[in-house]
This record gives structure tokens, C-alpha cells and sequence, in this order.
């Protein structure tokens, strides 16, 4: 089973994404300080004027590092799932697992928390798996042995029963068939531990299904959400993730998504049937403008009817 990287919608439906939402990343603050060394000259009215080159081209990027930076956000992230866990478990969760973790950013958040915290990571693509693991975890030191990746199929069993386990970004979706996705719940319920949690996020709404494209401004590039395909008799939909450049260059196709719509109340009833006591959803709150979301997940049950919302379920042993 391909692991998947999904997007986070833009502001309007998720204000986890908006770049102001949370806080900016190194690569982030790299990108907004003006180029010096080796900058274009040119002159304007006898004072030499410095012109900047951007930071990102298609030929330059690097599609893991655009994608984290315009759809992760691992700063909110990790205090969710700590906060959600304690508040059924009145205590701290310790070990965590990230399923389809590509680039394992979630996981090295995680173990970062403080030496008594580790993860594990599975994923079946060596590619971002590399990646991540020269990225994210080589300055940590020996501190980095507190993650385990495992290039096995999500639906294998962890070293170590974990406290936490997610699959982020709509991943999940890659499973079809409800007797696919039930099988992967079954797996997931089976392996965390006794008091265990299982989280997943999802979107919705009119426009989820909609033929459209998003583009959205990040630092130093737009990143471009395109819903290709959908068909309503199957829920296949095909997407794609592009990145635009502001030299004119683009990077089409950078992540690509074949996946089915699953809706919430579906989710919540296979959940029910891998075995999950409880099932609580998590909405997104509204901004004071109306309009944006504000990024802060709370209790609910019925939801907002937006044009697109977002929201976790939290499966409960």
C-alpha cells in the first residue's frame, strides 16, 4: 500500500495552514530575509539597489520541504494529541506511532517533547523515509534512537504497544473498500496499548468534492491544492499537489492522490466495528471574522455545515 501525503486545506477551511497560524520555521524565516551574498545588482538613481533571487524554483525545490512547509504543522499538532490523550487517560502518552509518516516531521516533534517520549514511524516508500531521517533527526544525536522507522504496510503490528497512534493527512484513504479500511482499524485497535488512543483526521463539505483548484501563498512560493476527479457513484477522487514558483516556474504534479471520499458518519461506524468503545469527534473552531477557521479543535457532535470543515476522530480502547 503507496503511503500518501495529503494536503491541509487553505485558511478559509483550516487555520492550522495559514502560515501565520503557527509559528514560522527556520526554513521559513530563511526564506523572508533578504538574499545578500551573491545577490543581483543593479543600479537606481546612482545607488546601487541589491535585487533578490528567489529561494525556491522548480529546478531548486525540494518538493518534502515545500510540502511540510505549506501543509504540516507538527508545533499544534503535538499538543493536540497530548492534550486529547490526557484528557481521557489522566496521564502523559509517551509512546506514539505515526502511520504513513513519509518524512517522520510528526514523530521528531514528538520525541523532542523530553528523553521518557518515543515513536515509531511506518511507512512503505523509502524515499521521503531517507529523507526525513537526514533532516529531522541527525542533530538530535543519540537522542534519535527514541525513533523507529519501519518500511513495512501500516497495517503491521508496532514494536512497542503504543499510547498514541495516527494516521495524518487523509492518509488512510488510500483504502477503497470498507472491508480494506476495517481491516486497517482492526490492526490499529489490536496494537495500541490497553489504554490506548487512535487518531485520524478528515475534511468535508460541499467543496471536497468539488473539480477546483486552490492556490495558496506561502513564503516564497504558492502551494496548489487541485481536486482533478470525482466520481459520486464510487468516491474515487484523483488530486494532485503543485508548487508555483515566483520566477514563473512551476512543479506540477509534485504529490499525487488517488484515494476514496470516506465520510465522517462512515468512519465513526467502522471505527465502532474494529472494536473502539468510544468515538469522539473534534471540530475545528471559527475565527471572529466568520470565515476562517482558528485552528483550535474542540468536543462536538454535530459540527458546523461549512463549505469545507475539518475534524479528527479519536477512537478510544
Amino acid at each position: 500500500m503507496a503511503a500518501t501525503r495529503a494536503p491541509r486545506k487553505n485558511k478559509q477551511q483550516n487555520g492550522r495552514a495559514a502560515a501565520k497560524a503557527r509559528p514560522a520555521s527556520k526554513a521559513e524565516r530563511k526564506a523572508r530575509t533578504p538574499a545578500r551574498k551573491g545577490a543581483a545588482a543593479r543600479v537606481r538613481g546612482g545607488e546601487v539597489v541589491r535585487k533578490r533571487r528567489p529561494r525556491f524554483t522548480a529546478a531548486t525545490a525540494d518538493k518534502y520541504e515545500l510540502y511540510q512547509l505549506s501543509v504540516q504543522s507538527p508545533e499544534e499538532d503535538v499538543p493536540f494529541l497530548a492534550r486529547v490523550y490526557k484528557s481521557f487517560r489522566k496521564r502523559k502518552a509517551l509512546h506514539f506511532r505515526e502511520d504513513f509518516c513519509g518524512t517522520g516531521l510528526l514523530s521528531s516533534h514528538w520525541i523532542r517533547q523530553g528523553k521518557s517520549y518515543t515513536a515509531e514511524g511506518f511507512d512503505i516508500d523509502p524515499d521521503p523515509v531517507a529523507w526525513g531521517l537526514s533532516h529531522h533527526f541527525e542533530d538530535i544525536g543519540p537522542d534519535a534512537a527514541r525513533y523507529t522507522v519501519h518500511l513495512k504496510d501500516v497495517r503491521q503490528p508496532s514494536a512497542r504497544t503504543p499510547d498514541v497512534r495516527v494516521a495524518q493527512n487523509f492518509s488512510y484513504c488510500v483504502f477503497k473498500t470498507r472491508a480494506e479500511l476495517l481491516e486497517y482499524f482492526t490492526a490499529a485497535y489490536r496494537d495500541i496499548a490497553d489504554d490506548g488512543i487512535f487518531v485520524i483526521d478528515l475534511h468535508g463539505g460541499p467543496e471536497a468534492t468539488e473539480n477546483m483548484e486552490e492556490e495558496r501563498t506561502c513564503s516564497g512560493f504558492k502551494y496548489v491544492w487541485d481536486q482533478d476527479e470525482f466520481w459520486p457513484g464510487t468516491g474515487d477522487y484523483v488530486c494532485y499537489i503543485h508548487f508555483r514558483f515566483r520566477d514563473g516556474t512551476e512543479m506540477k504534479r509534485a504529490f499525487t492522490y488517488r484515494w476514496r471520499m470516506w465520510y465522517l458518519t462512515e468512519l465513526r461506524d467502522v471505527l465502532h466495528d474494529a472494536g473502539f468503545a468510544t468515538v469522539q469527534a473534534y471540530f475545528e473552531g471559527t475565527d471572529a471574522n466568520g470565515e476562517d477557521g482558528d485552528g483550535i479543535f474542540r468536543k462536538g457532535v454535530r459540527g458546523e455545515n461549512c463549505e469545507s470543515w475539518l475534524a479528527y476522530l479519536v477512537g478510544v480502547k
